[in-house]
């Protein structure tokens, strides 16, 4: 194997996904391995780890994964380098747009809850006995 390609263990580690999410996700058609080993094994690239952790990313912000297929679609065909029409091009960015937008809704509502759940921790360390004077 050469220095370029990982095998799915290490992009497992890198990513913190589990082989099975990578499998799902290749299932699904968010990611294929950019190549096969000759024995069959899926080796990615810099690419693929980059584009599952895109996906890593979106999943704790409620995308499913039709919406993140969506996303990874607009965003591929702005990359690819391919010449768009203007309005083509235009109507792409206006779906990041939205997808911005979204993401940017769902960051502020999780910070609502982490700031209710800090909080809700900090109401029951002020509950507990200072250390040292814990009655029996």
């Amino acid at each position: 194997m050469d220095g370029e390609h990982m095998q799915i263990g290490e992009v497992a580690a890198r990513t913190e996904l589990s082989l099975r999410t990578i499998r799902h996700y290749e299932e699904t058609g968010l990611v294929v391995p950019s190549a096969r080993s000759r024995g069959g094994f899926r080796l990615y690239t810099e690419n693929d780890v980059a584009r599952l952790m895109v996906i890593r990313r979106m999943k704790p912000l409620g995308f499913t994964l039709d919406r993140m297929r969506d996303l990874l679609d607009a965003t591929d065909r702005l990359d690819a380098g391919e010449e768009l029409s203007p309005d083509e091009r235009e109507s792409l960015l206006q779906r990041v747009r939205e997808y911005e937008r979204t993401a940017a809704d769902q960051v502020e509502k999780l910070r609502v809850q982490l700031s209710r759940a800090e909080e809700f921790a900090a109401t029951l360390r002020a509950r507990l006995p200072e250390r040292g004077s814990f009655r029996s």
